[in-house]
């Protein structure tokens, strides 16, 4: 369909812009601006997915006029973009700054050594893009006359963007301030287990699914209309569920369980709080 190949280049300036980076800092064994460079690749696709037919026709039709203003789009389209590009924002400079503080990304002290495996990575930051932005990208891949209006299911979506949004943010500056106070003697906790951190063991991780799974949900509404074929609304959901794998599974749970072990293993109060508070959902189990 033409809609889909309206998403092509939106995903290739995913991996191409991923691979200029890697050029880039892979030689210099750099991690510093991984993140930061995955903000970048974040905004630059998400602002192609909604410009592209404009940019199109002024640099390659040769036809006159200004690009659109970003509010001559449909209304599911400016909440979608403008969701990405606050997440985008919040995100991208926390965990920018955070590695700039701490002099590097200590997930790659041995993977940058190793320029392939290291150059596999940005790959697959490009790859990340372009699964997890895929409702945003399929809904901005439409004309404005293909959206429907707004309605009950895209405002309890958007509460559940903004209430997970919180919980996120609220949990990485519950972990900050706390390793802040740290270091101001102001305590001697080995770990934390406060606020957040007492009802579920990764709740910035949480509060990351519940993002994306409610970007999904106000994708819906238009990746359900004649436009699409039917299946595009499983498709998209691809988006939360790899989410959920990735930290869940691969990146983000098993790593920092493994290092709260090696730490705190011989700790009767690490034990207590693994036996305690769920591992993920604040209602799940602790295993």
């Amino acid at each position: 369909m033409a809609v889909f190949s309206r998403l092509l280049p939106t995903i290739a300036s995913a991996y191409v812009g991923q691979a200029i980076f890697a050029a880039i800092f892979v030689p210099q064994q750099n991690e510093k601006f991984y993140d930061f460079c995955g903000a970048i690749g974040w905004a630059t696709t998400t602002v192609l997915s909604l410009y592209y037919p404009s940019l199109k026709a002024k640099f390659w039709d040769g036809l006159p006029g200004p690009l659109p203003p970003p509010m001559s789009f449909a209304p599911r389209q400016v909440l979608l973009s403008a969701a990405i590009g606050l997440w985008t924002l919040r995100l991208g400079s926390f965990l920018t700054m955070r590695a700039m503080k701490a002099g590097g990304d200590s997930r790659f002290d041995e993977i940058k050594k190793r320029p392939a495996k290291f150059t596999f990575f940005w790959i697959a930051q490009a790859t990340w893009i372009t699964l997890v932005g895929l409702p945003v990208f399929l809904v901005n891949a439409l004309p404005k006359q293909a959206h429907t209006p707004l309605g009950p299911r895209d405002y309890l979506a958007l509460a559940l963007y903004a209430s997970s949004f919180l919980v996120e943010v609220t949990a990485d500056n519950q972990k900050t301030a706390w390793r802040k106070a740290k270091a101001n003697k102001l305590h001697d906790e080995q770990f934390i287990s406060s606020g957040l951190w007492a009802i579920s063991r990764h709740p910035n991780y949480v509060g990351e699914v519940g993002i994306w799974a409610g970007i999904w949900l106000l994708s819906t509404g238009s990746l359900q209309t004649a436009a699409y074929p039917c299946g595009t609304v499983a498709l998209a959901a691809l988006s939360p569920l790899f989410t959920l794998y990735l930290l869940r599974c691969v990146s983000g749970v098993p790593p920092l369980e493994r290092a709260g072990n090696m730490k705190f293993g011989t700790n009767p109060k690490w034990q207590q709080y693994k036996n305690s508070v769920p591992i993920f959902w604040p209602w799940g189990s602790t295993k």
